[in-house]
């Protein structure tokens, strides 16, 4: 493939003989990251990187190398992104506990809630390698943008509110650059980013996430009991690992649970359908997580069941959120897990519970 001729599909920007394709590669990451931020789905983001470098690849020639090539293509990312939000109508992906109120004392029908888009988690292993330095433009550390409530919460924001948010608060884009590539005014953008940063101050008060980092000793024992706790159906052993006031969510399922008590009645009626699970750590959106497989009998094999990502405060677990079947399938090929595994316990993959 020569300079000058256009790909016949996203496949052939891979290509390892693309000289293109070489020089966008090393931007993917933190593209597909930006994406992540702006549409709350990996297999989006995903979509949304592969249809930014063909753009890229077809409008080169009149980039002509003037201003910065790295901003360039978030111009591109972020319009690919305006797009996918307004082609389904701007409808924003959610947690339930952001659709409805607590279920309370009843239990789910079994219902999965298939039309509603869903936020999705984003494996660890996607943030390798981006750097992660202090922008001292930035308002928002790196760590702390990604996690899934904050993710969660800038759903919720207009489009271009989104977008100037991550661009000015998370990259450190002045007022200015933001216009530039969003269109109108400085003026009009800080006017925008208020409302934003308006928004986020009734999630966080403070100002801004508490800081994720990785699990002390302690916490690393309180996911260790998390585990057994999972995998000896011990109701009692989860609900001692909560906050009092913690709150499960599990979509697709719609409904949610707030509280120990609520929590622990659910897993008391809940995990009477299954024989036993098997937890594998991981982790996700700079959090703790765990990839759990279930089997109904100890003569059948262990099936993909959810994700877990956990939030920790203060030394317990304020927030779980469980991303369950059928949302749960196509998730386990992202964090690159198998979906079916040998009755053989020993046949487990990565089950170091130092690698939380």
């Amino acid at each position: 493939m020569t300079a000058t001729e256009a790909p016949n599909s996203k496949r052939e920007l891979n290509r390892p003989d693309d000289a293109f394709g070489r020089r966008i590669e090393p931007f993917r990451r933190e593209l597909k990251l930006h994406c992540y931020r702006m549409l709350g789905s990996v297999h989006e983001a995903e979509d949304a990187v592969q249809d930014t470098f063909l753009r890229a690849w077809r409008s080169f020639d009149r980039f002509e190398g003037r201003g910065s090539f790295r901003a360039w293509l978030y111009q591109i990312a972020t319009n690919v992104c305006l797009n996918t939000l307004a082609a389904r109508k701007n409808a924003p992906r959610l947690l339930p506990n952001d659709l409805l109120p607590t279920a309370g004392t009843r239990m789910p029908d079994g219902t999965s809630v298939t039309d509603v888009p869903w936020l999705e988690p984003y494996p660890n292993s996607f943030l390798e390698g981006i750097d992660e330095s202090a922008n001292p433009e930035a308002r928002y550390l790196s760590r702390e943008s990604v996690q899934l409530a904050f993710v969660a919460v800038i759903q919720g924001l207009p489009p271009r509110q989104r977008a100037a948010l991550l661009l000015c608060d998370v990259l450190g884009w002045s007022a200015n650059e933001a216009a530039t590539l969003l269109g109108g005014s400085a003026a009009s953008i800080n006017s925008i980013l208020q409302r934003a940063r308006e928004t986020l101050s009734k999630r966080y008060p403070d100002g801004r996430p508490a800081a994720s980092r990785s699990p002390n000793p302690f916490e690393q024992e309180l996911l260790s009991r998390y585990l057994n706790a999972w995998e000896r159906l011990d109701v009692d052993g989860l609900v001692a690992l909560l906050k009092e006031d913690a709150t499960y969510t599990m979509p697709p399922k719609a409904q949610w649970y707030a509280g120990r008590t609520a929590i622990g009645n659910f897993f008391e009626w809940a995990w009477r359908a299954y024989e036993s699970f098997r937890l594998v750590p991981t982790a996700a959106n700079n959090q703790p997580a765990f990839a759990a497989y279930s089997r109904a009998s100890s003569e059948t094999p262990w099936t993909a069941h959810s994700i877990h990502v956990l939030t920790v405060e203060n030394g317990a677990i304020s927030t779980l959120t469980l991303f369950a079947k059928p949302l749960a399938q196509s998730l386990f090929s992202v964090f690159d897990l198998p979906h079916i595994i040998p009755i053989v316990t020993d046949d487990f993959p990565n089950r170091d519970q130092n690698s939380y």
